[in-house]
C-alpha cells in the first residue's frame, strides 16, 4: 500500500487562486457573452520591457554558438544577475549584501514555499491574519502544526502585534498581500529587535517593494538595523517588471544568520539553503536571468517604474471609486492591491458573487485567513481602461 503525506488532508481541498478561476470560469460559460473584468488573481498585463526583450534576443543568440553556449548554470544564479543586484538593490541604498548571499529563483512563491526545508517541522510558526496562503499552506504541507495568529485589522491599523506566545519562525509581507497596507518604520524596527532578543527567524517577502511610494518607508528589511542577524529577504521580479510569465526572483540569506540543530550545534542558514537549492533546483534559465539584469540598466529601470506606476494608479483609482460608493477601503497607495470591505455585513464569498453578478473579479478575503472575511481583494494589475470599466461598475453596488 502506497503511504501518503497526511498533511495534506489537513489543507482546503482547493488553494484559493484555483477556486476563483473555477467559479468564474462556471459563470463565464453561464453567460457566454457578457464581458467580465478581472480584478481578482495579481497577474500582470502590461507587456515586458524593451531592454529585457533584446538582452533574450541577444541571450537566444548566445545559445546558437559553441563559443557562447550555456548549458547547467550555477544553482545559485549567475554572478552578473547577483551583482547586478547587490549594487542596483542594496549598495545603492547603503546596505551591506553580498553577491554571494543572493540566491536567483524562479519566482518569489517557489523560494517561500521551499525555505520551510531547512527548518525543523517542530517549529512554531506566526502568521498574519490575512496572509498569502503560501506561507500557511506549504508549513502545513512540511508538518508543522503550531501556529500562531497575527491579526491585522481594522481595529489595529493592519499593524500586527507582537505575539504573546514566542514562536521560532514569524513571516511578514509589506507593502501587504491581500491588504495593501504598509507597515511604518518603526514598527518593523520593534519586529527586528523582537526576533533578536528572542532568537526568531523573520522571513520577510519584499515582492511589491517597488510600489513603495511613501517618502521614507521600508523597501527592504536589511534597512534596519541587525536585520543580518534574523531576517531572510524574498523579492520577485513578477510584478516589478512583468515576469508572472517567465519566473525569476531572489532570495537574501545573510551569512550571520544562523540556527541550531536538535542536538545544539549551531548551523549556518546560508549553507543549509545552499545545500537544498544545490540539490533539489537548477537555477533559472540563462535567457531569464539576462533579462533580469536588463532591468538593471537605466532603460530598464525607467521601465520598471514606468510599470509600477500604471498599476498603482490603477489601484488607486479603485480604492477612491470603492470610498466614492460608501465602503471601507485600504490600500492602493504603496501597493496595487485594495483591500474592501463588504457592505452590509455580507460575507467575502457573498460579495464576491455580487462583484461577479456587475462583471467585476475579485479574491474573497475569508480565502486568505479568519480576519479576512468580510473583505475582497482587488488588484491594479489590468489596462487603465478596463480598471475605469470596474469602476462603472462598482458605482452599481
Amino acid at each position: 500500500m502506497i503511504r501518503l503525506n497526511d498533511s495534506y488532508e489537513r489543507l482546503d481541498e482547493t488553494y484559493l487562486f484555483a477556486k476563483v478561476a473555477r467559479k468564474v470560469n462556471a459563470w463565464r460559460l453561464s453567460r457566454p457573452d457578457a464581458d467580465i473584468v478581472r480584478m481578482d488573481i495579481g497577474d500582470v498585463t502590461r507587456p515586458i520591457c524593451g531592454a529585457a526583450i533584446e538582452a533574450m534576443h541577444r541571450a537566444v543568440a548566445d545559445l546558437a554558438a559553441a563559443s557562447t553556449f550555456h548549458g547547467y548554470g550555477p544553482e545559485q544564479g549567475y554572478a552578473f544577475l547577483r551583482e547586478a543586484i547587490a549594487a542596483g538593490d542594496y549598495a545603492e541604498r547603503g546596505i551591506d549584501i553580498s553577491p554571494d548571499e543572493i540566491f536567483i529563483g524562479d519566482g518569489a512563491k517557489s523560494d517561500i514555499g521551499n525555505f520551510p526545508d531547512i527548518l525543523s517541522a517542530a517549529d512554531t510558526v506566526a502568521l498574519t491574519d490575512p496572509v498569502y496562503p503560501v506561507y500557511a499552506d506549504t508549513n502545513v504541507m512540511g508538518g508543522r502544526k503550531r501556529f500562531i495568529s497575527l491579526p491585522m485589522i481594522p481595529e489595529n491599523g493592519f499593524v500586527p502585534c507582537l505575539p504573546e506566545e514566542t514562536p521560532d519562525v514569524v513571516y511578514l509581507c509589506f507593502p501587504n498581500n491581500p491588504t495593501g497596507t504598509l507597515l511604518p518604520r518603526e514598527n518593523l524596527r520593534r519586529w527586528v529587535d523582537y526576533c533578536r532578543a528572542n532568537g526568531v527567524l523573520l522571513l520577510f517577502d519584499s515582492a511589491y517593494e517597488a510600489y513603495v511610494r511613501t517618502p521614507g518607508a521600508v523597501r527592504s528589511i536589511f534597512e534596519i538595523e541587525g536585520a543580518r542577524e534574523v531576517a531572510v529577504e524574498f523579492r520577485s521580479f513578477s510584478k516589478t517588471a512583468g515576469f508572472t510569465g517567465l519566473r525569476c526572483g531572489y532570495t537574501v540569506v545573510p551569512k550571520d544568520l544562523t540556527g541550531r540543530f536538535s542536538d545544539s550545534r549551531k548551523g549556518s542558514l546560508h549553507d543549509l539553503w545552499l545545500r537544498r537549492q544545490t540539490t533539489k533546483f537548477n537555477g533559472a534559465s540563462y535567457i531569464v536571468q539576462r533579462a533580469a539584469e536588463a532591468l538593471y540598466t537605466p532603460e530598464g529601470r525607467e521601465a520598471c517604474r514606468v510599470q509600477t506606476d500604471s498599476y498603482i494608479a490603477n489601484a488607486s483609482l479603485l480604492r477612491e471609486s470603492a470610498l466614492e460608493a460608501g465602503l471601507y477601503a485600504v490600500g492602493g497607495q504603496d501597493s496595487p492591491y485594495v483591500w474592501v470591505k463588504a457592505p452590509g455585513g455580507m460575507d467575502s464569498w457573498s460579495f464576491f458573487d455580487r462583484l461577479l453578478e456587475l462583471g467585476i473579479t475579485s479574491t474573497p478575503g475569508s480565502g486568505f485567513g479568519k480576519s479576512g472575511e468580510g473583505f475582497v481583494r482587488l488588484t491594479g494589475f489590468n489596462s487603465e481602461a478596463n480598471t475605469r470599466e470596474a469602476i462603472e461598475r462598482l458605482r452599481r453596488i
